[in-house]
C-alpha cells in the first residue's frame, strides 16, 4: 500500500513539473512558479552543505562560511567555495531572510585598515594578503557590502579578501551594481519572498579567465553570473543571469538601466552548462527540475 501511495505522490509531482515553462520567456500574470512547496522553507539541520543556498562543491577546495551571533543564534553572513590554485572563490552565497534582510548599519568606513583583510578562515599564506593590490581593477565584492546590512560585523565580514574579486571599475560601479541593486531590492521585499536564496561569483576556469593580477596569482574572470532561487508560500522559483566582463559604455554617475539586465537573464539549467556548477542541488529532485529550467524576466521586474 505504501508502494501504491509513494506512485500516486509521483504522478502528482510529475504533472506539477510539467506544468512550469522550460524557456527563457515572459511569464503571464497569472502563472504560478514553484515546485509546490514539497519541502519546507527550512533546509535539513545536517550542516553547512545541506542549506538550500550552497551548490555542490569540488574535493579539494575550502568551503568557509562566515557567521554572526544575533540574539543568541549563529546567523550565516555568507560562505563560499574557494580554490587555493586560482586565489579566487568558485562561489558565494547567502540568503535574504526574516534574520538578514533587515538595513541596520552603513557600509564598512573607508578609512578603517585593513580596508581589505586576508580571510582569518584561510591559513597564513595560502589566501592573497591583506589589501593585496588589483593591479588597476576594482576590488569587487562577490558578496555586496549592500547584501549583508543586517549588523556591523556581517557586513565588515564582506570585505574579506576571499570574497573579492577584480573588476573593472565601470563595470563594477555601473553595470553589475544594477543587477546587485535589483536582487537586493527583491531580498528586502517580504511580499516578493519569503527567502530569497543567492549564489553569486566569477568564472575561474582557464578558457574563461581574462588574465592574472597580484604577481599574477589571482584570475580574473572573464564572466560574471547569479544564480537566484525564491520560495514564497511554499513555491520556488528560479532564475539566473550570465554577464561578460566588459565595459558596456556607463561611466562616472551614470548606472545602467534595470532593462539592460533582462538580456543578461537565462536558467539555472544553462548557468550549470557554462560554470560547471551544481546550483541548488538540495532542492528535492522533482522540485529542482521543474525551477532550473525556468526563465521568466518580468516575475523578477525585468521588463
Amino acid at each position: 500500500m505504501r508502494r501504491i501511495h509513494e506512485i500516486i505522490l509521483s504522478a502528482i509531482l510529475t504533472a506539477t513539473v510539467l506544468s512550469t515553462v522550460a524557456a527563457c520567456a515572459d511569464d503571464e500574470d497569472n502563472v504560478i512558479l514553484g515546485g509546490g512547496g514539497q519541502k519546507p522553507v527550512t533546509p535539513p539541520s545536517n550542516g553547512l552543505l545541506a542549506r538550500m543556498e550552497v551548490p555542490a562543491t569540488l574535493a579539494g577546495n575550502d568551503v568557509i562560511a562566515h557567521w554572526d551571533v544575533i540574539g543568541g543564534d549563529s546567523v550565516l553572513t555568507y560562505c563560499l567555495e574557494y580554490d587555493r590554485r586560482q586565489y579566487h572563490s568558485r562561489w558565494v552565497a547567502f540568503r535574504f531572510d526574516g534574520r538578514t534582510r533587515s538595513k541596520l548599519v552603513a557600509r564598512k568606513d573607508y578609512s578603517i585598515r585593513p580596508q581589505y583583510p586576508a580571510d582569518p578562515q584561510l591559513p597564513t599564506g595560502v589566501g592573497i594578503e591583506n589589501d593585496a593590490s588589483f593591479n588597476g581593477y576594482q576590488h569587487g565584492h562577490l558578496c555586496a557590502s549592500a547584501d549583508r546590512l543586517f549588523s556591523r560585523t556581517a557586513n565588515d565580514q564582506t570585505f574579506y579578501m576571499t570574497n573579492m574579486s577584480p573588476m573593472l571599475g565601470d563595470f563594477n560601479s555601473n553595470y553589475w551594481v544594477t543587477l546587485e541593486g535589483l536582487v537586493q531590492k527583491k531580498g528586502r521585499d517580504a511580499t516578493f519572498a519569503d527567502t530569497l536564496y543567492v549564489v553569486k561569483g566569477g568564472t575561474i576556469t582557464e578558457n574563461y579567465v581574462l588574465r592574472r593580477v597580484a604577481s599574477s596569482r589571482i584570475v580574473v574572470p572573464k564572466y560574471y553570473y547569479m544564480a537566484l532561487l525564491k520560495v514564497k508560500n511554499g513555491n520556488y522559483s528560479a532564475i539566473a543571469f550570465w554577464m561578460e566582463h566588459k565595459s558596456y559604455g556607463y561611466s562616472g554617475n551614470t548606472t545602467a538601466p534595470l532593462s539592460d539586465m533582462k538580456q543578461h537573464a537565462l536558467s539555472v539549467d544553462r548557468l550549470e552548462e557554462l560554470t560547471g556548477i551544481d546550483f541548488f542541488h538540495n532542492l528535492p529532485d522533482v522540485v529542482e527540475q521543474s525551477v532550473e529550467t525556468q526563465c521568466f524576466p518580468t516575475a523578477w521586474g525585468l521588463q
